[in-house]
């Protein structure tokens, strides 16, 4: 069991001796993925708008894996708030350069018409471009294209070094610290995992999706009309089976007990060979199909809810990044776009998440063992596809437990950690967020895969009709503010330098593509172990 009071005694004791590394000294970033459809909710066929820069080099803008699915990014910002005015900003951009076409509201996609309606994203000539291209098209033969048109949003998070250091002396580790702070962060990684089920409960928005994304197969899915699947308790299908999260990766055990366990068991993984890949072929009449024929291609075919992440030098396997210096930051993934939100998400849960993640840092955390990594699957499924049915259990180290009581012990945990970042704060904006998720624990009615499903029976709207009028007003919103001369100059000075910087690197390759290929694979990422302390 987490002994939640035990967060909270640490964090006040931290706060004493560094009264400003929190709300100083925390960074967070935001990644939101937007397809770009037709006026008419297609997905759009056309190339990346040159605008908008190079999606292999642009810092702000870029693609994941479609052409036409967008990808927003933000640096690292000091608070929430800055961290939305940026990514608002980069959507006013984008929509002054995207004629008639829309950035849908959903994380499920649009009206589809299979795979071959999802253009792979294009980067360029240059070696590290095609490897981008290669990778996803090899995606598309492993899992199809229409699993990755769907859409989320990522949560990037880190703790300021003078917290790190000070939490290692309270707890009289006498360690390097850089090997503390790593193993602080997979402490934190271990404890999302037992409790993350909680975020796509509470945040979740996608318990339906059009027809046309399923077509007559779907599943256990029920019909909500003519044009709509759902299941009446999802929370979340995006993170279910028949999104993100995937049966062809259920066998694959990474593990988290630290950063040299982490690096062993995915690489392990990206050295495999797999019997059904290897029938598609890797190189097939001249042209590459995937990357290799591996368990994974490379490090982030892994589909984690949560990663840890050390930014990577040019060509850098993350890998190899977090074996030479540690983890710098975690890497929230279990999050879809919130279809009611213009930016996909919202300050109030910006901070319940971080809340959420310093009490997952800082409480005691445990090594995942078999079993209870089972259950923490179990969870993460049931929760996704039935979160809202009433009465439903989890399981919880061998025995079962509402999910509501659970819940409602997170919350009661997070009140003093909330309670503690607001101190000086008349306002007191994380015991608020906190008491809207406390509703909404209370109310499952309040929680927006509720709401989504109740506006759509209301309006007497499918789900495609429902995601459209509020990708409509999404846009509308955008576009009634303009950007400030001095910001969109620097997002067109962006755009400019990133255009630039492909010519570049298109024009310095001086090896061909196969040992482009076979360099880049050759970096090692084992290292030395380090006695934990």
């Amino acid at each position: 069991m987490i002994e939640y009071g035990t967060a909270q005694d640490r964090l006040r004791k931290l706060l004493d001796v560094c009264p400003d590394a929190i709300s100083h000294g925390c960074l967070i970033g935001l990644e939101k993925e937007s397809l770009r459809v037709t006026a008419d909710g297609d997905i759009a066929q056309t190339p990346h708008p040159r605008a908008l820069g190079s999606a292999l080099t642009n810092r702000y803008i870029t693609t994941d894996f479609s052409e036409a699915l967008l990808e927003f990014i933000t640096p690292p910002c000091a608070s929430a708030r800055e961290a939305l005015a940026c990514m608002s900003n980069i959507h006013r951009f984008a929509y002054a350069h995207l004629g008639d076409e829309l950035l849908w509201a959903t994380s499920m996609p649009c009206k589809v018409a299979g795979d071959a309606s999802v253009p792979i994203a294009e980067y360029g000539t240059s070696n590290v471009g095609t490897m981008k291209h290669v990778y996803r098209r090899g995606l598309s033969y492993r899992y199809g294209r229409l699993m990755q048109a769907i859409a989320g949003v990522h949560f990037n998070y880190s703790l300021p070094q003078s917290l790190w250091s000070a939490y290692q002396k309270l707890l009289g580790n006498r360690g390097p610290l850089p090997r503390f702070v790593s193993d602080g962060y997979f402490g934190l990684i271990r404890n999302f995992q037992r409790q993350g089920w909680l975020l796509p409960y509470l945040f979740g928005s996608s318990p339906g999706v059009c027809k046309s994304f399923l077509g007559n197969a779907p599943g256990e899915l029920e019909e909500f009309d003519t044009g709509s699947w759902f299941q009446p308790h999802a929370t979340t299908l995006r993170m279910s089976d028949i999104g993100y999260r995937n049966k062809n990766q259920a066998s694959l055990r990474i593990s988290y007990d630290d950063v040299d366990a982490y690096i062993e068991s995915l690489t392990r993984a990206i050295e495999t060979r797999n019997p059904d890949y290897e029938a598609i072929g890797v190189v097939v009449d001249g042209e590459y199909r995937q990357l290799n024929a591996n368990l994974l291609q490379i490090e982030n075919e892994y589909y984690s809810f949560i990663r840890p992440k050390r930014v990577a030098r040019s060509g850098e396997k993350p890998t190899v990044a977090l074996a030479e210096r540690g983890v710098e930051y975690v890497e929230v993934r279990a999050l879809d776009v919130s279809a009611t939100d213009p930016n996909g998400f919202n300050e109030d849960q910006m901070r319940f998440l971080e809340a959420f993640l310093l009490l997952c840092a800082l409480c005691d955390s445990d090594r995942i063992g078999a079993d209870e990594q089972r259950e923490i699957d179990y969870n993460q499924q049931l929760v996704a596809t039935r979160g809202r049915q009433p009465g439903l259990e989890l399981q919880r180290r061998g025995r079962t437990v509402a999910l509501r009581e659970w819940a409602e012990e997170i919350c009661a945990g997070l009140e003093g950690i909330c309670d503690l970042l607001d101190a000086g704060d008349a306002d007191a904006p994380y015991a608020r967020a906190l008491d809207d998720q406390r509703r909404a624990v209370a109310d499952p009615s309040r929680l927006p895969s509720a709401r989504m499903l109740s506006e759509m029976k209301a309006a007497d709207e499918s789900f495609f009709q429902y995601a459209m009028r509020l990708s409509r007003e999404h846009r509308d919103y955008f576009r009634r503010t303009r950007l400030s001369d001095e910001k969109r100059e620097r997002f067109e000075a962006e755009a400019s330098r990133s255009l630039a910087a492909q010519r570049d690197i298109e024009a310095t390759d001086t090896v061909s593509f196969p040992e482009y290929l076979e360099s880049y694979f050759k970096q090692s990422a084992v290292r030395t172990r380090e006695p934990s302390t």
